[in-house]
């Protein structure tokens, strides 16, 4: 009963005792004009930077943080491409007005327009027009270039079957000749061995030297026999031709 009593009264007196302090007070009322000093010194700055390295648990390294939460990698250049106004125009496209490079750099100069047109004028001399005629005289050409080639290899494959028929011809031609000559070679062999009477080694150089002749009083033979015939079959020509022109009526 008598704890109950004092932590009632206990209570009575708290709220009295701020309600007195919130009446008698007199809040402090903070001017907008007033200026507000701001600790910016370097230590304050290095221990700021030291609480924000903390708080960096990735590992990252400072531009790696940057790039990974959309900021620029440097505040200042760390090398001299970071100088160049291809690397600056680079930022601003990336990170825009956020980069801190001025827009202007953005837009070529005189100097750079001037070197683009040279340099189109000489590496693209010719007119759209020029450009598209050339192409599709380029491409009529290689048309007809294909056309040909296709109706070649049509009139060869035509002239296929009559190619191999000579061919097979000329082989069976040069092996009947071939042959010839072997058989003739034999003839003349055993005419040698005839001529001696006796059974004489090839490579005996009396057999040798007999062979030789043979083969040269045939080639003579021959040659004859060549030079009769082509004299026969100019002299059956004249003739055929002496008839002609005594069939042929007088005008």
């Amino acid at each position: 009963m008598n704890i109950y009593v004092r932590s009632r009264l206990f209570r009575s007196n708290l709220i009295n005792n701020l309600i007195c302090f919130y009446s008698t007070s007199t809040p402090e009322v903070i001017d907008q004009n007033d200026r507000v000093l701001i600790d910016d010194s370097d230590e304050t700055t290095a221990r700021e930077n030291e609480i924000e390295k903390k708080r960096n648990k990735s590992g990252l390294s400072a531009a790696h943080l940057n790039i990974m939460n959309g900021r620029r990698p440097y505040e200042t250049p760390k090398h001299l491409s970071h100088l160049t106004v291809k690397h600056n125009r680079k930022l601003y496209g990336k990170y825009g007005s956020e980069s801190g490079v001025n827009p202007s750099l953005c837009w070529p100069t005189k100097l750079d327009i001037q070197e683009a047109l040279e340099y189109e004028s000489v590496a693209f001399p010719y007119t759209i027009r020029e450009v598209m005629e050339s192409a599709a005289l380029r491409k009529q050409e290689e048309k007809l270039k294909i056309q040909k080639r296709e109706t070649d290899i049509a009139a060869k494959y035509a002239k296929l079957e009559q190619w191999k028929k000579e061919l097979r011809d000329k082989l069976a031609k040069k092996a009947a000749e071939a042959e010839s000559a072997k058989i003739k070679k034999e003839r003349l062999v055993e005419e040698v061995r005839r001529h001696f009477g006796f059974t004489l080694d090839p490579r005996d150089e009396r057999f040798q030297e007999m062979l030789a002749k043979r083969e040269k009083e045939q080639r003579k033979l021959e040659k004859q026999a060549k030079r009769d015939a082509k004299e026969k079959m100019m002299f059956a020509k004249l003739q055929q031709k002496n008839v002609e022109i005594k069939d042929t009526p007088k005008r």
